[in-house]
């Protein structure tokens, strides 16, 4: 069992997502990223990325859009091809910024994320 990080003060804890479909989402992040969860019932599950939680909620309805949500990879290529065969669509394609590069995608439900790495 992985070792459970600590809460961080002023740090995100836990990003929630409502979606329409838990299923899709879990073979999403699980075919993307090799995200886990745990069910707590029908209408809610947990996903961890093995160092942040959050959740998906199907009690509500998908509203894409809000803060952009960032993730860390150090392969951007391979990620975004894992991205688009797992079903996402790439909105920007890898891109230089001071400090690195990223890409950016949405998911099934229209939620855009980006990932970023420092090389």
């Amino acid at each position: 069992m992985a070792e459970e990080m600590p809460h961080r003060d002023k740090c995100i804890d836990y990003v929630e997502f409502n979606v329409s479909d838990i299923a899709q989402s879990k073979k999403f992040y699980s075919e993307a990223f090799g995200w886990t969860f745990t069910d707590y019932g029908p209408d809610y599950c947990e996903f961890s990325d093995g160092h942040m939680k959050g959740g998906f909620d199907a009690t509500g309805t998908a509203s894409p859009g809000g803060p952009l949500i960032v993730l860390y990879g150090i392969d951007l290529n391979t990620l975004m091809k894992q991205v688009e065969a797992a079903g996402g669509t790439i909105t920007k394609p890898i891109f230089e910024f001071p400090g690195g590069k990223r890409f950016q995608f949405t998911d099934p439900d229209g939620y855009e994320l980006a990932v970023w790495t420092t090389t």
